[in-house]
């Protein structure tokens, strides 16, 4: 009695050792392709703060920045929701934003960013709104990617993470509900959590 259930005891550890390897090695191989995203032709560029059309650059490329910031909008000129009153949130959020940011880069000249704002495909002015913050601070610093239809949210924001250039990338919703400076309490949280893969991208 006592061998059979030693022997399915091994037996068992050994089924849980194979799924564990079946399991890890799926992961492996669907964690080390990025999925394709569809864009539509005009999609693939941005204005730079001239108005002339540069290519965007791909989640693929060597990160060039420290920090890349994706702020989705759609119709935030006429929508009254807290994440779409654009117009009236954004300015406040995004000068908040950059001049955190601004002040940052002063105080450690190496510390670069971007800040990209996705218009998910709006009907008013969301994106000329958004262009001269973009014309003010360089379109180094500021990009406006302006979809040809409305994706939703997470396609927006979709959409600006693979745009991005940063080796840390964050999400910020255009209502400014939480204090840009914060940002440093969640890069300290990240530290702690090191070391990183050195391939990865946050």
């Amino acid at each position: 009695m006592v061998p059979l259930m030693l022997q399915l005891a091994v037996l068992g550890a050994a089924l849980a050792a194979v799924a564990l390897i079946l399991i890890s090695f799926v992961a492996f191989i669907t964690a080390t392709e990025m999925p394709h995203l569809h864009r539509q032709e005009d999609e693939k560029f941005f204005l730079n703060a001239r108005g002339q059309r540069e290519a965007l650059p791909s989640i693929r490329d060597s990160p060039t920045k420290q920090l890349s910031v994706v702020v989705p909008s759609y119709n935030e000129e006429k929508r009254c929701k807290p994440y779409s009153i654009f117009l009236v949130r954004v300015p406040v959020m995004m000068d908040e934003a950059l001049g955190y940011l601004e002040e940052r880069q002063k105080q450690d000249p190496t510390f670069t960013y971007e800040v990209i704002v996705v218009d998910d495909g709006s009907k008013d002015e969301t994106s000329k709104v958004a262009f001269k913050y973009c014309q003010k601070y360089g379109s180094d610093k500021v990009r406006v990617i302006t979809l040809v239809k409305n994706r939703g949210k997470g396609g927006a924001i979709r959409m600006g993470v693979f745009s991005s250039r940063g080796k840390k990338i964050l999400m910020a919703d255009a209502d400014g509900a939480t204090k840009f400076p914060d940002i440093e309490k969640l890069e300290k949280g990240l530290n702690d959590l090191q070391p990183w893969p050195v391939s990865i991208r946050i």
